[in-house]
């Protein structure tokens, strides 16, 4: 048995697993999506790092909420309501994140690669947990938390 066939094996039999899993994929690659949009706009059009950085962050953000809409939780994408919320749970993540940001490096003065431990580490768990339980919830789900 290969290597992918065991861990599919696995995930079929840990549902959350494959969504923890899946969920990280989808985050790597809208993570690599707003990188390189950042750094080819600013390098190649002039943009500002805050604009180049702002465009990366919108693009990747469709490319992460269209993964885990159909492949992580396999939810339909096109659902006005699971965009409204998949937005807030972006934009809280972005707050925590940059919160945590702050907190470390201008409060406790901790060396920028330290702090991004646990900026890397709580911001997705967070994200994920919300992603889940909230923002592509069934709808009887959603309703039971209001």
């Amino acid at each position: 048995m290969t290597s992918v066939r065991r861990a599919m094996a696995v995930a079929d039999r840990h549902p959350h697993l494959r969504q923890l899993v899946t969920f990280g994929i989808v985050g790597v690659a809208a993570t690599a999506l707003q990188a390189a949009i950042a750094l080819w706009t600013h390098a190649q059009l002039g943009l500002s790092p805050v604009a180049a950085n702002g465009l990366g962050f919108g693009c990747s953000s469709v490319l992460s909420y269209l993964g885990n809409a159909w492949l992580t939780f396999r939810r339909p994408a096109l659902h006005g309501p699971t965009f409204l919320r998949y937005v807030g749970v972006t934009v809280l993540g972005l707050l925590v994140s940059e919160g945590l940001t702050f907190l470390c490096t201008d409060l406790l003065r901790w060396p920028f690669a330290v702090t991004l431990i646990p900026v890397v580490t709580l911001a997705p768990l967070l994200s994920f947990v919300l992603s889940k339980t909230y923002a592509f919830a069934d709808r009887e789900t959603v309703g039971q938390a209001r």
